[in-house]
């Protein structure tokens, strides 16, 4: 039998800001403005007036994808064969997909 390979727990939010203020030699205040800034910056490109994709070069890009409205229908149970089933409307919505890049992918 395999044994499964250990994997440490996902860093936290302090524990994410203080290794990259280490990296990059900025203080903790100056990361997490930078952080913050971004998300506001990632907000206003996938917003209703923004182009809705946004890029982080080399390692992601997230964008909206618009699902539109789904009409109720009919379509056989697959749970008791010969039956039909209701399958109910759904209105429109927007969903955000995150893409890896290349860099991101030779990274893993």
């Amino acid at each position: 039998m395999a044994k499964k390979q250990a994997y440490g727990k996902a860093l936290t939010k302090t524990e994410t800001l203080n290794a990259l203020a280490e990296a990059t030699n900025l203080s903790r205040k100056e990361v997490a403005a930078v952080i913050d800034a971004m998300g506001d910056l990632i907000g206003k490109e996938l917003g209703k007036k923004g182009p809705g994709v946004f890029n982080i070069p080399g390692l992601m890009k997230v964008k909206v994808v618009d699902k539109p409205a789904s009409k109720e229908h009919t379509r056989p149970d697959p749970f008791n064969p010969g039956q039909m089933m209701t399958v109910k409307a759904k209105p429109a919505s927007r969903r955000v997909k995150v893409l890896p890049l290349k860099g991101l992918k030779d990274k893993v």
